[in-house]
């Protein structure tokens, strides 16, 4: 974008500078697994992730980054810039980022899983022995991270986290963390879907602790369809896990750079990620697209 100055990328997002409190953040389709960003890219996989965020910060309700969604608020862009940022783009408010991850967990899945089974860790040290893979939780636990901004996030015990931020913000991170993973739940529930476990991210603006980045997101959550859902085994979900499936079958070593991708893991990777904006949104995709500009 020509017109606008670029402050920094993550793995899917690019941000950029319109002024003092107002950012800019656009969110690609490239595609990362196993913490390395492949070459292919997943066709109109950052206006899902985008389309659902507008989603969950209207379904929500709660302090947020979020000014506008209208390519027409942004300054300084071409026509063409403006057909590509439509759908894709978020106008929010300049936070001082809180650098630490605020994942929340209904059911012991992925890495935690992983550190249960191994005997133990920071995300798993409140919980019962005698769980399985995909055990629903009796409570969602809240299992901070630091947020790296290279690598992997590293875990924290509570009492960690509590030294890291301090012990009421701690607080205020946990228990609004754990409503909206709450209401996100009982949403979800309500179209057929569990949500497994997600990641919040949250910044303080105007002396006000808000939520930022993306919300409730494939990239953030992990969503299963609830017919599916058995404890036990492995549960299909409704993100990049085909990307992850193919890449497991090939000789890498997850360092840089990842095979790239075949067609059909590509289609079948954007199918997912449509999926679960049509089923949490009620909405067809197709509709989101026109009604976005692009």
């Amino acid at each position: 974008m020509a017109g606008l100055h670029h402050i920094g990328s993550g793995k899917v997002r690019d941000i950029y500078e319109l002024s003092d409190d107002r950012l800019l953040i656009v969110a690609s389709d490239r595609i990362s697994a196993f913490d390395v960003v492949n070459n292919a890219l997943i066709p109109d996989k950052g206006r899902v992730l985008t389309g659902l965020s507008l989603h969950w910060f209207d379904e929500l309700a709660t302090p947020h980054h979020l000014i506008s969604t209208d390519v027409a608020d942004i300054p300084d862009i071409t026509d063409v810039e403006a057909k590509e940022l439509a759908g894709r783009s978020m106008l929010v408010r300049r936070a001082e980022v809180i650098p630490m991850e605020c994942v929340v967990r209904g059911y012991l899945y992925g890495s935690s899983w992983k550190e249960y089974h191994a005997g133990g860790g920071p995300t798993t040290e409140h919980l019962p022995a005698g769980l399985e893979l995909a055990s629903q939780l009796l409570t969602p636990i809240f299992t901070p991270a630091t947020k790296a901004t290279d690598g992997h996030d590293e875990n924290l015990t509570e009492a960690e986290a509590r030294a890291f931020v301090g012990g009421d913000l701690y607080e205020e991170l946990r228990s609004r963390s754990i409503d909206l993973y709450l209401r996100g739940a009982e949403f979800a529930a309500e179209r057929g879907i569990i949500l497994a476990d997600t990641k919040f991210e949250f910044g303080v603006a105007d002396d006000e602790v808000i939520l930022i980045d993306e919300v409730l997101t494939p990239d953030s959550s992990r969503y299963w369809p609830a017919d599916e859902w058995a404890p036990g085994g492995t549960i299909p979900s409704y993100d990049k896990q085909p990307v992850r499936d193919w890449l497991e079958t090939r000789d890498w070593d997850k360092t840089e750079p990842a095979p790239d991708l075949p067609p059909d893991v590509v289609t079948a990777t954007r199918d997912r990620y449509v999926a679960a904006y049509e089923l949490l949104t009620g909405e067809t995709f197709a509709s989101y697209l026109e009604r976005s500009g692009s």
